[in-house]
């Protein structure tokens, strides 16, 4: 429940990220160059808008990078659970072998002489 939550927030944040970068020109001028036109005749709005969407931008960016780390740890892990008992069934199944050890056969010994 709680990773499609964030699936939902992820997408939603996304979206207005792409809307507020398709609002802003590349230039400086963009929804800003719309108000006023001519810069410093406007009423202050100009500058105030570039930097609400660069602000907005930046939030937005960062938030989204929050949402999708958090959704990792909300992620349901059906695949591990079954990795995990398949490694368990085939501990338990095992068959142990009792094979004795042969000794080496027709190797030198070698003294150490200078100890």
């Amino acid at each position: 429940m709680t990773y499609n939550l964030f699936l939902i927030l992820i997408m939603i944040v996304a979206f207005l990220l792409i809307l507020i970068i398709m609002v802003q020109n590349p230039k400086g001028g963009g929804l800003s160059s719309s108000f006023g036109g001519g810069g410093s005749q406007s009423l202050g709005g100009v500058q105030n808008t570039t930097s609400f969407l660069d602000k907005s931008t930046w939030t937005l960016s960062i938030v989204l990078l929050a949402l999708i780390l958090l959704s990792n740890f909300a992620a349901p892990k059906i695949n591990a659970v079954v990795n995990s008992s398949e490694i368990e069934n085939t501990l338990e199944n095992r068959e142990v072998q009792d094979t004795p050890a042969k000794p080496a056969a027709n190797l030198p010994v070698t003294e150490d002489t200078e100890k």
